[in-house]
């Protein structure tokens, strides 16, 4: 792909993150609905929430569908995402939401979702930068406040990330927020945050990281490994609820909270009775949104994986609060993979300090080719699709939060990924 990068125009508005806590909660496709980010927000530690995307298509708007999008949770910030590609009604849409009183506008340009990427919107606009940049200037435009945009590295290879990510900043963006897997790539292998770390230093505006931060001393280890201004988390968020006030814990130096069994279990009864009082609409739905987290929270749970394989299979709320007391309540922390900086990890962590061997003789560390032989930006040649072949990964065709396949990933070109060892947060170590 090739293509001129525009000039800014519009003024610098930001150069760090305006909220408490550096810390953002993704818009997750059926998941992060009012009910779920309130229960966050009331959890603590988090600097903003963000709706799930208000798909924005060709017909004719229907602004209280829009409108009806923005409710906030008490005492933090929401960002409402729209996705589209229509530039008109992508205009409009960012017009009606900043007017409902969202304090950041927020574009998805970042969706793998073969749906999505068939009608060109999502990830799939990362290959067209001219249409990119018209939407974003008309959505500019019409958005007096903070306008943010959310990109991945690139839609089949990652070599024009920094011009895309240059051309959001010159359509007026306030900050960028980027995943550091290619859409190609959904959500297999070890997310390389090089890439993060390049934007940064290529970006005026504040880069903002996300992607297998899963524990909350991950979240200081990708600052200081990218220099990104914050963190967003989003599967994390549904494994481990905790993770955004364990995180600020750790960033004042506190020691944070170690959730056992009846944490977990009170949590779960927590998430059902809200979901039934907030959502009778979705009465017979209530179900399926319930076991969308318990496919997320049984990963915590240190048996090999016999709870979430037993709980997904019952069939009323009453059976699963039932089970989830009998076989959940009773454990102690350390049957729980929800420490802050756990000593043996379920998940494997991103890292700025990947090893790659091309299977060619060529190995690249911390974004430089052994063999001084680096190819542009200090990152490895596009062709390289980073993957961790010693642990489990998580592939989706879909959204976001479905249940992640657990498989051995190997690339075409014979390459492994081995993450730097796990870095421990002062106090946690």
């Amino acid at each position: 792909m090739s293509f001129v990068v525009p000039v800014r125009t519009a003024p610098l508005r930001l150069t760090e993150l305006p909220w408490q806590h550096p810390t953002m909660l993704a818009p997750l496709e059926g998941v992060s609905h009012p009910t779920f980010r309130a229960m966050i927000a009331e959890l603590g530690g988090v600097g903003i929430v963000c709706t799930e995307f208000v798909r924005i298509g060709t017909a004719a708007l229907a602004p209280r569908s829009i409108v009806d999008q923005v409710v906030h949770a008490p005492g933090v910030p929401l960002s409402v995402q729209v996705m589209g590609t229509h530039i008109e009604n992508m205009a409009d849409a960012a017009r009606l939401v900043a007017e409902a009183g969202a304090d950041v506008v927020d574009i998805n340009l970042g969706c793998p979702a073969p749906r999505v990427v068939r009608k060109g919107a999502g990830s799939a606009m990362l290959k067209d930068p001219a249409l990119l940049h018209d939407v974003l200037c008309a959505m500019r435009s019409q958005v007096p406040g903070i306008f943010s945009a959310k990109i991945r590295a690139g839609f089949d290879d990652r070599s024009s990330v920094v011009d895309i990510a240059r051309t959001v900043e010159a359509a007026g963006v306030d900050f960028i927020i980027v995943h550091p897997r290619r859409r190609v790539d959904f959500y297999e292998g070890v997310a390389d945050w090089r890439t993060i770390a390049i934007l940064r230093e290529h970006l005026r505006i504040p880069v903002v990281g996300n992607g297998d931060c899963w524990y909350a001393a991950d979240v200081a280890r990708m600052r200081a490994e990218t220099g990104c201004h914050g963190v967003m988390l989003g599967r994390p968020a549904l494994r481990n609820p905790w993770i955004f006030q364990q995180a600020q814990a750790l960033a004042e130096g506190r020691q944070p909270f170690r959730p056992d069994g009846a944490a977990l279990h009170g949590w779960l009864e927590a998430v059902c009775q809200r979901y039934t009082h907030d959502m009778p609409e979705h009465r017979r739905g209530i179900i399926g949104k319930v076991k969308e987290l318990l496919t997320w929270l049984g990963r915590t749970v240190r048996d090999g994986g016999t709870f979430r394989r037993e709980v997904l299979r019952l069939a009323t709320i009453d059976e699963i609060l039932a089970y989830s007391d009998t076989h959940v309540a009773p454990l102690g922390a350390d049957a729980l993979d929800l420490d802050a900086c756990p000593e043996e990890p379920l998940e494997r962590s991103g890292s700025a300090n990947l090893v790659v061997e091309d299977g060619a003789g060529g190995r690249w560390l911390g974004g430089g080719r052994a063999d001084s032989l680096e190819s542009s930006a200090g990152s490895p040649p596009a062709s390289l699709a980073v993957r961790d072949t010693g642990a489990s990964t998580e592939a989706s065709t879909e959204a976001s939060t479905e249940a992640s396949t657990d498989a051995t990933t190997e690339a075409s070109t014979g390459e492994v990924v081995t993450p730097a060892p796990r870095v421990h947060a002062r106090g946690c170590a």
